[in-house]
């Protein structure tokens, strides 16, 4: 699967949406098209009252657009040298553009009913509402007349307090979105060169430290510069601690850091279920702190994202998948379960052909965003603080990257002719060979190379695992050691 990464990149997203098409008003006069849905004729007009009501319809107008096609994945990357190639970039659909006919006719006066039977009964009910509303209506005008001495109707429900003192049950959204909105900040990355976006990042210890995505800090990473700015408008520089292009993982520290800073509390991500309600925080086209929510709709979903820059790198992840509206800018924030734990970091979205706020040219949800399990972003971001440099698990082999589902394949030769199988390496170690194909780690089914490295990140190294393969047409397995591998380089 590719995805495209849904922090606010610089060059933008490749496409823009369909303008949602403006509906042409319908004639007054114009009468329905054949085939359109009967409508219930209106009750007669008393005698004297003012001219016949006429019915003018205008057409609802409909954006459609098509989800994107997988992208193919080429080419042979050892895992064991980093970077693998970044996935080709994902096809966009064209979305298609329609509106429906306008219908609408004149009102006339329907043929005269028997008095007997059902009519009448529907007839007399009819009446009996209009009466009741003419009346309630009435009485409200002349009670808001005689109690008005300002001039105006309006009616305010009673306030015996401020909104901060209302009480919100402790699982309610509105009460996880208060506790952990002060924890989240926008984040503002620009390049020595100008370049830069928006996304958003959580705290993660009382000492400063912001866990974001790679992509977010990207640009400011060489002599760039970087705020982060809290709900209450308070506003910090600061700076990289470390990034991790594979993980798509960057944690940045705030000079200055306040000391009343509250880390959000992490939940654990092996135990989410399909179902699980989620709610999101980030700042969507640059709409600081926005909270959505939604569920998780998938687990263990194979993501290879890229920003589309051409000097990015590919990430894996072996991910959380979310309708929860994520956006252009909800890069690097939380994904909280209902208890206001963090289960994920959100970090990519599936889109069709799209565009943004106002015509931005970036695409946005379809209600498929994708979040790194925090249980792997919280191992990576204390790899970060303490070395500044990610470590990522190995098995020492290159396998294929072409997009398939028969298997992550062994390939016959590694990158720049280095040997496809590590010398001494895991895989060395374990017997296995150039032409074998990987069907399974532990009880993960791997259908390409692509999900293969992002399921070997969500282990440490020294972790032991199974390995089911196939040689020669026979399945064999096999139990190995993840080795490991400094740096992104």
């Amino acid at each position: 699967m590719s995805t495209e990464n849904e922090g606010t990149p610089v060059p933008p997203a490749p496409s823009a949406p369909p303008v949602p098409v403006a509906s042409p008003a319908a004639s007054p006069q114009a009468a329905p098209p054949e085939g359109s849905a009967p409508t219930a004729p209106i009750p007669p007009v008393p005698p004297g009252a003012p001219g016949a009501p006429g019915y003018d319809g205008a057409p609802a107008a409909h954006a459609a657009a098509g989800p994107s096609g997988g992208a193919s994945y080429s080419g042979p990357a050892p895992d064991g040298s980093w970077p693998p190639p970044p996935p080709a970039t994902p096809s966009y659909a064209d979305g298609g553009a329609g509106a429906g006919s306008g219908w609408g006719s004149s009102w006339q006066q329907p043929a005269p009913k028997p008095r007997n039977g059902r009519g009448g009964l529907v007839a007399a009910v009819l009446v009996a509402a209009l009466v009741a509303g003419g009346l309630g209506g009435g009485l409200g005008y002349t009670l808001a007349k005689n109690n008005d001495s300002t001039g105006s109707t309006t009616v305010s429900a009673s306030d015996n307090g401020s909104a901060s003192q209302v009480k919100r049950s402790p699982g309610t959204i509105a009460a996880v979105a208060q506790k952990a909105l002060p924890s989240t900040v926008t984040i503002e990355a620009e390049g020595s060169s100008g370049q830069g976006g928006t996304g958003t990042g959580f705290v993660f210890d009382t000492q400063g430290h912001i866990v974001t995505n790679n992509h977010v800090v990207a640009d400011a990473v060489d002599g760039g510069k970087l705020t982060a700015t809290f709900p209450s408008g308070k506003k910090y520089d600061a700076e990289v601690v470390g990034h991790a292009q594979g993980y798509d993982v960057a944690v940045i520290k705030l000079k200055n850091a306040p000391s009343d800073l509250t880390p959000l509390a992490l939940g654990d991500s092996d135990k989410v279920a399909v179902g699980d309600e989620t709610i999101a925080i980030g700042a969507p086209f640059g709409l600081s702190n926005t909270v959505t929510t939604g569920i998780i709709s998938a687990k263990n979903r194979p993501v290879a994202s890229s920003d589309g820059s051409a000097s990015s790198k590919a990430s894996y992840m072996s991910a959380l998948q979310t309708d929860a509206s994520i956006n252009p800018g909800n890069s690097g924030g939380p994904l909280l379960d209902a208890r206001g734990a963090v289960i994920g970091i959100n970090s990519a979205i599936q889109s069709s052909s799209g565009g943004g706020l106002g015509g931005s040219g970036q695409s946005g949800s379809i209600g498929l965003g994708f979040a790194i399990p925090i249980n792997q972003a919280k191992y990576v971001a204390q790899q970060l603080i303490k070395t500044g440099q990610p470590v990522y698990a190995k098995i020492g082999a290159s396998v294929s990257l072409e997009d398939t589902t028969d298997g992550a394949k062994i390939t016959d030769q590694g990158t720049a002719g280095a040997e496809a199988i590590e010398s001494g390496g895991p895989a060395d170690k374990a017997g296995l060979k150039p032409g074998d194909v990987i069907t399974k780690l532990d009880d993960r089914v791997i259908d390409s190379g692509p999900t293969l490295i992002g399921e070997i990140w969500t282990h440490k190294p020294g972790d032991k695992v199974t390995v089911t393969y196939t040689r020669g047409g026979q399945e064999h397995t096999v139990q190995l050691t993840l080795g490991s591998r400094e740096g992104d380089s």
